[in-house]
């Protein structure tokens, strides 16, 4: 029941915030005693069920359901969130930078995964960041991890759970640390990842230092004389689309024949205006270039195209903590937290299952064009505590593609309840990456299944 309990909390719409009183709709204080609180008060903080039991079980529904299923033509998006939290007792807060924010404050970080192509995105896993100033013996304790190594350990949790993707993808903070860029090539796992215009590289003083002044270095007479760059046309969901050009640069270790090459891609390529130009460091080699990649080459477009996915992470977010409460927890502790966390993105792939039942089967070339039902939320196999009572007795799906439920609710104030899922995504799908073209092709990584990434 708790379980249940508290996706139907997170799913359905409260005035307040998701609090385990907003969840159960209760007065906050006095409230806060009563007994349904109570229960998820147990449920998340003192009951013995695994989340990350619970996590690869969600995962393997997400990965056999044709619906969701990730495949060669998608990306494995590595982030990371943070958000205010007050005082000292809960885990993992203390003053860092908070990129919800912009600023250093109190919080919470997390460094997360995500799968996306053009049509679908949902989260893999999440590890929290422990600021040095929380543990003994600061950067040297041996539980410290930075960022990037907690990064790592994520791609090497999605190739565990049998993720497929093109390309790992990140932006400027993962692209330009050595620990996490040389273990994703160490692994032979391509990437497309940031550079800011300013990453400067080791060069005599006359040559070119950084993406931006090699890009300025290019050819450009306008449209009709491009020179150096090659259109690449972006298409959108909302049906508009944008004129983008992109070239490959030659500076310090990069260039087009390079083990790294540097993609320059922007709106404009007579002024590079900081807010759409983008400098990608990748492995994928340029077509036609001799290489010994154990990946299929891409070209300009199909860089751009990998990149530009990495925005279902930003849209996903607000998803996550506006609508389904991730930052709004009343727990303190590090396996409480963490069971919150993954309790939010079982609502999120609840979303869409009920997405693709309710607008039918998926018509995206790259995805199967069938649905299949999720395993129910209920099963106890979910959790290594030997009682199934907080989570019931597993329920069968019988549901046709269009319907969740082919009955009425037994209780009122649930009916329209998938409305809520509905919504959430609407948004979310209008502001996504449009279908690829029919005639891009699907890659597939030849060789063995790459290594293991390690810090």
């Amino acid at each position: 029941m708790g379980f249940r309990e508290y996706l139907q909390g997170l799913l359905l719409p409260r005035d307040r915030h998701k609090t385990l009183t907003g969840l159960v709709g209760v007065e906050p204080v006095v409230g806060a005693q009563a007994a349904s609180a109570q229960r998820l008060q147990f449920f998340v903080s003192e009951s013995t069920w695994d989340a990350e039991a619970m996590n690869r079980r969600r995962l393997e529904m997400v990965v056999t359901d044709p619906a969701t299923a990730p495949h060669e033509a998608g990306v494995l998006v590595i982030d990371d969130s943070g958000d205010r939290k007050a005082g000292t007792k809960t885990a993992h807060v203390a003053r860092q930078y908070l990129g919800s924010i912009g600023k250093i404050d109190g919080g919470i970080v997390a460094v997360t995964s995500l799968w996306a192509d053009e049509r679908v995105s949902y989260p893999l896993h999440v590890k929290p960041y422990t600021p040095a100033a929380r543990l003994p013996k600061g950067k040297a304790d041996p539980n410290f991890r930075t960022k990037p190594q907690l990064a790592v350990a994520l791609v090497d949790a999605a190739l565990e759970a049998g993720i497929g993707f093109r390309a790992v993808v990140a932006d400027c903070f993962y692209g330009e640390n050595a620990t996490f860029e040389g273990a994703l090539a160490d692994a032979g796992l391509p990437y497309v990842l940031a550079l800011k215009p300013s990453s400067g590289v080791w060069a005599p003083a006359e040559a070119v230092h950084t993406p931006q002044e090699a890009a300025r270095e290019l050819h450009w007479d306008g449209p009709n004389d491009p020179g150096d760059w090659t259109p690449v046309v972006r298409q959108f969901r909302d049906g508009h689309a944008e004129p983008w050009w992109a070239a490959d640069v030659r500076f310090g270790p990069y260039g087009p024949d390079k083990p790294v090459r540097v993609v320059v891609a922007t709106t404009d390529p007579a002024t590079l205006p900081p807010l759409t130009t983008w400098y990608l460091a990748t492995t994928l080699p340029r077509p036609g270039t001799p290489h010994a990649a154990p990946c299929a080459p891409a070209d300009l477009a199909e860089v751009v195209r990998l990149y530009g996915l990495r925005n279902w992470i930003e849209q996903g977010y607000k998803q996550l903590k506006q609508e389904l409460g991730w930052a709004d927890f009343m727990v303190r502790s590090d396996h409480a937290i963490r069971r919150h966390w993954y309790l939010v993105c079982c609502a999120f792939s609840f979303c869409w299952r009920a997405w693709f039942s309710a607008t039918g089967p998926p018509t995206d070339p790259t995805s199967p064009s069938t649905t299949s039902d999720l395993a129910s939320p209920a099963d106890p196999d979910v959790t290594s505590a030997p009682a199934r009572g907080e989570h019931g007795v597993r329920t069968d799906w019988t549901t046709t593609p269009g319907l969740l439920a082919t009955d009425a609710p037994s209780r009122s104030w649930l009916a329209g309840s998938l409305d809520v899922p509905l919504a959430l995504l609407a948004q979310l799908v209008q502001r996504a990456p449009a279908s690829r073209t029919a005639g891009t092709p699907r890659f597939r990584r030849p060789g063995p299944t790459p290594r293991p990434v390690s810090p």
